[in-house]
């Protein structure tokens, strides 16, 4: 039987390598599907942080992935999964579609993303995949906050400093501020206290929360 499976974790967890392992498993077995991603690193790519990258179609605000599964599954006579990287920013309609995709295409769906925003909140695809998924798991490697407890959140710093207002998707900063993000236990995230960790600059294009 066919299941919606959501597996979650903290930036540089593994999530993004575990979805392109999944593809490839998946699909050296001779299996049809696809990969999708939202806001990645690399526009039409999933990429991770070991390097590893393979094609994958972007999800943008109006596409129906119900629509193109189905289109899929006519092409190629079946779909056998989906998996869906950077999910927490799909739309809550968008989850409710790959829902569909397992209930009435019969294809497993494999969606990875952040459990909460910079600003400590649950992301709306993020809420919707809680709601609807089969199965929810925390994502097993563990990353640390500076003090060497279990990161727990994830801190958005402006020119060095911990913020938690804002947009929840930043662009290129016009102002040439330096934005940047650190993972934290929830002690030191609620107090803002960074330490001496180094930082983990943001990506050059869109980032993630």
């Amino acid at each position: 039987m066919a299941r919606l499976r959501f597996s979650f974790g903290t930036m540089g967890s593994g999530k993004s390598t575990l979805a392109l392992q999944i593809h490839h498993n998946l699909s050296s077995r001779g299996l049809h599907g696809f990969l999708c991603s939202q806001l990645d690193r690399a526009d039409g790519r999933v990429t991770s942080a070991l390097g590893v990258s393979a094609d994958a179609v972007e999800v943008g605000p109006r596409l129906d992935l119900f629509e193109l599964a189905l289109a899929m599954a006519e092409r190629h006579g079946r779909l056998d999964y989906v998996v869906c990287d950077e999910a927490q920013f799909y739309a809550p309609a968008q989850v409710d579609q790959l829902a569909r995709v397992v209930d009435e295409l019969g294809a497993d769906v494999y969606a990875f993303g952040l459990l909460t925003s910079f600003q400590g909140r649950l992301f709306e695809g993020t809420q919707r995949l809680l709601e609807l998924a089969d199965e929810s798991s925390e994502v097993q490697v563990e990353a640390r906050c500076w003090c060497g407890e279990r990161a727990t959140h994830n801190a958005r710093l402006v020119d060095g400093e911990q913020v938690y207002d804002g947009q929840l998707v930043v662009v290129d900063d016009p102002d040439d501020h330096q934005v940047t993000y650190e993972l934290r236990c929830r002690r030191h995230w609620l107090a803002g206290d960074s330490g001496d960790a180094p930082r983990v600059t943001a990506h050059a294009a869109i980032v993630e929360a």
